[in-house]
């Protein structure tokens, strides 16, 4: 009776083995010569499938990809090869007023080869579009002399000209960059003060951006006369006034 009772269970087992094993063949996980391949799909890493972030997606193509373009608006230093772009916007604008230009192009690129720090220009989408040149002086009134000098050791920095475009004006750009560069020179650890001349006419402009009256200037071009305005810089904030822009 154990005999035969033995011999039932061993073949139920064996006709279960028999019947898995036909079911592997049909689904591959058995080969043709009878190897198991279930180690090998338990040996690769189950993946869920992934969703391409922007950084990982295909290039565009040439006509589709981001065309790199200038800066809106920047101010720099000028440089000497900026000289042209700089005398055409001054002559235009100080010209057809009095007839004279405060600096002339040889003098223009001699500024910007010995000082271009004290100069500081307006760029709109690469285009020049206001500027101001300066330079150092060392004296506490402005004479002639300091109309074509550069003194290095000098405390004073002087304004010779600030210029807006002409397609650029009445737009409050004038009194923004003068208060961009009075913010730079604050930087500038040898600088205490800015003073320029100008016309009378141009007094009150100047006086709205903190400049203080020193009194009638010595220096005088032609029949023209000026006064002559400073603003100190160490030791102060300018806050930027709201021009409207």
């Amino acid at each position: 009776m154990r005999n035969l009772l033995c011999s039932l269970i061993k073949g139920v087992l064996e006709s279960n083995q028999r019947t898995s094993y036909l079911r592997m063949k049909e689904t591959g996980v058995v080969g043709p010569a009878g190897v198991n391949k279930m180690p090998l799909l338990k040996a690769l890493p189950c993946q869920k499938p992934r969703i391409l972030s922007p950084a990982w997606r295909l290039a565009e193509s040439p006509n589709c990809q981001r065309r790199h373009t200038l800066p809106a608006s920047e101010f720099r230093c000028l440089s000497p090869e900026d000289a042209i772009g700089v005398f055409e916007i001054e002559r235009e604008a100080f010209i057809s007023v009095s007839g004279n230009c405060p600096l002339y192009i040889d003098e223009i690129r001699h500024f910007l080869t010995l000082c271009p720090e004290m100069s500081l220009g307006w760029f709109e989408e690469g285009s020049l579009v206001a500027f101001i040149i300066g330079s150092l002086w060392d004296q506490d009134r402005l004479t002639q002399e300091s109309l074509t000098l550069h003194r290095p050791g000098g405390h004073t920095a002087h304004i010779h000209v600030l210029a807006v475009h002409r397609t650029f004006r009445q737009q409050g750009k004038g009194s923004i960059l003068l208060w961009r560069y009075l913010q730079y020179l604050c930087y500038q650890s040898s600088v205490r003060r800015v003073v320029l001349m100008c016309e009378d006419f141009l007094v009150p402009f100047y006086q709205k951006c903190g400049f203080q009256t020193v009194g009638p200037c010595a220096v005088s071009v032609g029949t023209l006369s000026f006064t002559e305005l400073q603003c100190p810089v160490q030791g102060r904030t300018f806050f930027r006034r709201n021009s409207g822009c």
